[in-house]
Parts: C-alpha cells; sequence; structure tokens
C-alpha cells in the first residue's frame, strides 16, 4: 500500500505553522484542530509555501520542561531543526515510511510531491491501514 491510498482517505486539511509563531501558539492550534502535529512552514525564503519542519506535542513539552513557562513564548524556529526535514510522496511505500519514522523516531511525516505539500501521514495512520488491510485478508481466508 502506498502513502497516497492512505493520504486519499483522510481530510484534505493540513495544519501549519509559520515559523515566527511562539509555542504558545502551536499549542493553541493543535488543540483547536485536535491534531498533535504541525507543518512548520518557511515565511522567510518562501513566503510561507514551503515545509521546513515538524513542530510536535513532544516539542511542546521539551519547550516548557527545559525553559519553564518561558518556553511558551519561544519562536517555533527554536526549537525545530530545518536542515534536517524528513519527508516522503505519495508514492513511497507505507513501510518504507513506517522505516523512516523508526530511524528517525518520529511519528508524523509531511507527504511533499513536486516540491509541494500535499499532506502528512502520521504512525497512526499507517497501524491503521496496516489493521484494516489484515482484516480484509482475515476476511477473504
Amino acid at each position: 500500500m502506498k502513502v497516497g491510498d492512505v493520504l486519499r482517505k483522510k481530510t484534505a486539511r493540513i495544519s501549519t505553522i509559520r515559523m515566527n509563531e511562539t509555542v504558545a501558539i502551536a499549542a493553541q492550534l493543535m488543540r483547536a484542530g485536535n491534531v498533535s502535529a504541525l507543518v512548520v512552514k518557511d515565511v522567510v525564503r518562501t513566503e510561507g509555501n514551503t515545509a521546513v519542519g515538524m513542530f510536535t506535542e513532544r516539542d511542546v513539552v521539551r519547550a516548557i520542561a527545559e525553559h519553564g513557562a518561558a518556553g511558551i513564548n519561544m519562536k517555533v524556529s527554536q526549537l525545530i531543526s530545518v536542515q534536517q526535514l524528513v519527508w516522503c510522496t505519495s508514492n513511497d511505500t507505507l513501510e518504507d515510511v513506517r522505516h523512516l519514522m523508526n530511524e528517525h523516531h518520529i511519528r508524523h511525516v509531511p507527504v511533499i510531491d513536486n516540491h509541494s505539500l500535499c499532506g502528512v501521514i502520521s504512525i497512526r495512520d499507517i497501524a491503521t491501514a496496516f489493521d484494516d488491510e489484515a482484516m480484509v485478508f482475515a476476511a477473504s481466508a
């Protein structure tokens, strides 16, 4: 199964945040969107059209654990590594993306086709797809 197969079943909305926003704004966006990760967009080089990283609940916790209450006022850009964006395409297999997630210890990967952000795939999406596939296989056996 391919990443694109999973994306077609998900909502088309992609939750994003700009690099210059604060941890507090990121946390509010995650809560409002009921998501655990945001795609970080670069506002300097590309006017917000290019994914440069992921900001997750783990990053919120890390900011507060390392900086106390002041962590909520930190910029998202201070907490992500833009040089190490891990991404996939809609043509990648779920197995390949699962391996990528395990290798980099991450749970969310932006999906980029032809330099354009087209979605985010999570470890939960992959687990659900594998479970659905196993149920179909069991039902046909």
